[in-house]
Formats: structure tokens, sequence, C-alpha cells
């Protein structure tokens, strides 16, 4: 008996070294000529392009910080484009660096017209289309609206 239980806590512990190595992956950057080639597309035509690759511009007019981090990346922020809550169109997610963490990042972007490159997605239960930007590379400035 304790030999089956030595072998099934031997294999949790496999199983879920599994889930901590995965953590730690490093994220494929996106290629530049990956956000070269994404169509651009309004933060209010965004919802019609839910599982596409594309870049989404527009300004950037309130953020959000949540109260808990993400283990490995610290707090995400929020990034609402165009239009704030109560009725967001798109938004994008940024985490921002160490030590600086969310601040730094909402200093970055709060307030200046930018274009993020990524996945549109949206969460089952609905809400505002997003793009998760893993990588500061997927912002960019928007130099078009000059």
């Amino acid at each position: 008996m304790k030999i089956m239980r030595m072998l099934i806590a031997l294999a949790c512990l496999a199983a879920f070294s599994a889930f901590a190595v995965a953590q730690n992956a490093p994220v494929a950057p996106v290629a530049p000529s990956a956000s070269a080639a994404a169509p651009r597309v309004a933060p209010a035509d965004a919802k019609n392009h839910i599982g596409d690759t594309a870049t989404v511009c527009g300004k950037v007019v309130d953020t959000k910080v949540p109260k808990y981090g993400i283990a490995g990346h610290g707090k995400p922020v929020s990034f609402y484009i165009d239009q704030a809550e109560p009725n967001p169109i798109f938004t994008f997610v940024a985490f921002g660096t160490p030590p600086a963490g969310p601040e730094e990042v909402i200093a970055a972007y709060k307030d200046k017209r930018v274009c993020v490159t990524g996945k549109i997605t949206h969460l089952p239960a609905g809400g505002a289309p997003f793009i998760m930007a893993s990588d500061r590379a997927q912002i960019k400035p928007d130099d078009s609206a000059k």
C-alpha cells in the first residue's frame, strides 16, 4: 500500500512540475514582418475580427490595474482604446517591467495614440474584444495620426 501511495505521489509531482516549467517558458515575440503584414482594424470593428491577427490603433483613454497579479508576470494593465468603461469598445493588456511595475507601462502609453498587433480575442462571458500584448514589441506609437 505504501508503494502505491508513493507512485501516486510521484506521478502527481511529475505532472505539476510540467506546469511549473511551462510558466517560465519564454514567449515567442511577434516578428516585425508579422506586424507589418497584419491588417489594420478600427477599434470599433475589432468585434468582427475575433480570432484574427490584426493591428488595432487608437488613443489610450483609460487604464485599469487589478488588485492581484499573475505569477511571474506581475499585475496586468488593461488599456482602453478610444472609449473607457462602462462601455469599452477595445482593450489591450500589457505588463510593466520590474521593478517599476504597472506604473511604468501606464506612463508609457496613457493618453497616447498606439497600435497594438496580435490575436483579437474576447472573454466567453462577453465584453470588449482585446489583445494580450505579452511582448511590448507588439505595441508601437501610432504615427499615422500626425
